[in-house]
């Protein structure tokens, strides 16, 4: 085989290992702020890739989904084998975790029985020492036959010495060489005729290893079954006949499955691979980890929902409190920008659009950009840190009462359960759930969480009529989102989607202090997302529903009552005072009086514009059905636009209300016009936050309902059903209101 002289300067690596492995920490560590996040194709889990530059040659690095073998169980394990099969990265590097090497290395065999070149990065080196765990790398790599080099990723050490490692073996030229495991006398006799039949007839050997292949019809790995009937039926089949005559063999003679035994002896050959001065374990006895003797407190029966409860709130009061200066400076920059453009642009259709429509609208969105920053911030701080597998692992009891699975929790949490997240990569974590039912109960109720699009109007609102209690109506608001979404998905498994739960496995990561670096990573890429959305979903809808707020104004006959009433209002004035009317200067009763009724005319006339527009329209018809929920058309209007997305509701108020409010002079935020507003009050605020918190996903996520449950039908139902729910739960609490006086 000859070789080119010119090397390729690009390389493309892959980071795969086990979940909790700290694979996503070396990925942020190597690749810092050079990241792009994205989808698969066709796909919707997530793919990340980050580049590096190491002596003139460009890395580019593909962080695989966490997976703890390559047998398709799960679509994240599906998307890493195919990934390295069809990609064919140069060199995988593959990350475990050096304080549960044996467990570990279980995705290590794999990846080498594939043939694929490997780098192990042994990572968390310092906690394995912590452990009393002593590893002897050298003679790991010479036993493994691959590099493997020392790290520790949430301080970047070891990561030059990674990359330096997998660039070496991409220069060396190495090809892919399948490890060969002896699984004993009962599957390597069929385990060899398969591989002389799938390599005498090239049966799928273009993408895999024969004896990979002849592996995986002993696992009864569906995928690539399927793959095979459709490159050859009749090989298939007699590799299919082989599979089920070892099968039963096993199942009489050990009473055990072909992909029982084949993974006993893998784990037989990592026990064997780690004796003799490979691993070492200094501490004997019932010492418990560090980690081991803090859970021993915070997942304690009684103290753990306390601390945990605790903790919620505590996210709550930080938020608040160090968002509330920023979040006036964000509020006083829109306001200034709207000023200025009032002074810039011509009385007009124009202005209105960039005032009313875009600044107004997208500046009610952006202006709790801070709030969000530190709620994001939290959130990646206790995900970061291991806590919230330890919620999951607490919460599991609580989850099967609701006929829900324990890992239910983190598509909760990933939806908002913390108040903040997104309900799409929650319901796009719903697929680790192994029954169907259990995946669509979770994906019909998680959207009932708080997400980060709530948040924003829940806090402006909260901000308006409970000014001295926020956190603690917060903490409320998103107690009571768990409520429902519980009781509700109770209501779903008990009725429609009846059966029994399955249970619930879940590794505790070890608890680690999370990086500085990499809580900016987690938190920045969540921020992005708000804020791309702010600048093209948002602006569009904004602008559409500022026209439709806009057209077709008033009529001619209108437009002359307006005018009368203003012609009336300067002829009851002298000459004199009619000319100081139109300056600031102090002026008797009667410029005063009539500086008064000028500017409810205005406001009158700006009222009747919006009422008569194609959204006023909508919103007035409504008003028959939600005034028992104590809503008005202005409100219906918002309500309307927040079915496209949940932040259209601070933008549509806020073009609703800046349409009314037409002296510059008295520019205020959102949050202290519909405080000084006649139709608001705190009854029909919390109705309103109520509604909102329940009512349907938005529309991304209820193309992502389709998806996931693979039937349109789940979405109308999400939409009808949730919208029902909120009209139901918001018209208790506002006649309820009424009746107790508060209101």
């Amino acid at each position: 085989m000859t070789r080119t002289t010119q090397e390729p300067q690009e390389h493309l690596f892959a980071l795969a290992g086990n979940p909790n492995c700290g694979k996503t920490t070396l990925f942020n560590a190597i690749t810092g702020a050079r990241q792009h996040v994205g989808n698969y194709p066709g796909i919707t889990v997530e793919k990340k890739e980050g580049l590096y530059a190491l002596n003139g040659r460009q890395i580019r690095l593909v962080d695989l989904p966490g997976t703890y073998s390559l047998t398709a169980y799960s679509l994240e394990e599906l998307v890493a084998r195919d990934f390295l099969v069809h990609e064919r990265p140069e060199v995988v590097i593959n990350i475990v975790d050096a304080s549960n090497l044996d467990r570990n290395l279980y995705l290590t065999l794999q990846l080498l029985e594939l043939g694929v070149p490997v780098v192990v990065a042994l990572n968390m080196i310092d906690v394995a020492e912590g452990r009393g765990v002593r590893i002897n790398a050298e003679e790991l790599s010479k036993r493994l036959g691959v590099p493997v080099v020392p790290t520790v990723a949430r301080r970047g050490e070891g990561k030059d010495a990674v990359i330096r490692a997998a660039v070496d073996v991409a220069r060396s030229g190495v090809r892919w060489q399948p490890l060969r495991i002896s699984y004993g006398p009962d599957v390597d006799p069929v385990l060899a005729d398969m591989e002389k039949i799938i390599e005498g007839s090239g049966f799928l050997t273009d993408l895999y290893p024969a004896r990979w292949t002849a592996l995986k019809y002993l696992e009864e790995d569906e995928q690539v079954k399927k793959k095979g009937r459709e490159k050859d039926p009749t090989v298939s089949e007699m590799l299919e006949a082989m599979a089920a005559k070892v099968t039963e063999h096993i199942q009489k003679t050990l009473d055990s499955y072909p992909e029982a035994i084949i993974a006993d002896h893998r784990y037989g050959f990592i026990a064997a691979l780690l004796k003799d001065g490979v691993l070492e374990q200094r501490f004997k006895g019932n010492r418990l980890h560090l980690s081991d003797q803090i859970d021993r407190v915070l997942t304690n029966r009684f103290f753990g929902p306390i601390i945990m409860v605790a903790v919620l709130y505590g996210v709550y009061e930080i938020t608040f409190t160090y968002s509330e200066l920023p979040v006036r400076w964000f509020e006083a920059a829109f306001a200034a920008l709207s000023r200025w453009a009032e002074g810039v642009l011509p009385e007009g259709p124009l202005r209105s659009l960039v005032v009313s429509g875009i600044i107004d609208g997208v500046g009610g969105v952006m202006g709790f950009v801070p709030l969000i920053f530190f709620m994001f911030l939290a959130i990646a701080f206790l995900e970061d840190t291991g806590y919230l597998a330890r919620a999951a692992y607490m919460l599991d009891r609580v989850f099967r009462l609701f006929g829900l699975h324990g890992n239910s929790f983190m598509a909760f949490i990933i939806s908002g359960g913390i108040a903040g997240g997104c309900a799409v990569p929650g319901v796009m974590a719903t697929r680790t759930l192994r029954t169907s039912r259990e995946r669509l109960a979770t994906l019909l109720t998680a959207p009932f969480m708080n997400c980060g699009a709530k948040v924003p109007v829940l806090a402006m609102l909260i901000a308006a009529f409970f000014t001295e209690n926020r956190a603690q109506m917060l903490f409320l608001l998103t107690l009571l989102a768990w409520v429902f979404a519980l009781v509700l998905a109770k209501v779903i498994r008990v009725t429609i989607l009846r059966g029994p739960s399955s249970p619930f496995l879940l590794e505790l990561p070890p608890y680690r202090i999370p990086t500085f670096k990499g809580l900016m990573i987690h938190t920045w890429e969540r921020i992005w997302q708000y804020v791309r959305k702010a600048g093209t979903i948002i602006v569009a809808i904004s602008v559409l529903l500022w026209a439709l707020m806009t057209y077709p104004g008033l009529s001619a006959e209108d437009k002359n009552r307006f005018d009368e009433a203003r012609r009336a209002v300067m002829e009851s004035l002298s000459p004199d005072d009619r000319a100081l009317l139109e300056t600031d200067e102090a002026a008797g009763a009667a410029v005063q009086e009539a500086r008064r009724r000028l500017k409810d005319i205005a406001r009158q006339e700006a009222t009747a514009a919006l009422r008569s527009s194609f959204a006023g329209r909508i919103g007035t018809a409504l008003e028959r059905v939600t005034r028992w929920c104590g809503f008005d058309w202005r409100t219906n209007v918002a309500l309307v636009g927040g079915f496209a997305a949940k932040e259209v509701i601070i933008s549509t108020l806020g073009t609703a209300y800046s349409l009314g409010e037409l002296n510059a002079e008295e520019s205020t935020s959102l949050s202290q016009r519909l405080r000084h507003d006649p139709h608001w009050n705190p009854l029909v605020a919390f109705a309103a936050m109520v509604f909102i918190m329940l009512y349907s996903p938005c529309f991304v996520t209820v193309t992502c309902i389709i998806k996931e449950s693979g039937s349109w039908k789940w979405g109308v139902f999400s939409m009808a059903f949730n919208t029902t729910v909120a009209f139901v739960v918001a018209t208790a609490v506002y006649q309820g209101g009424r009746l107790l006086g508060l209101g």
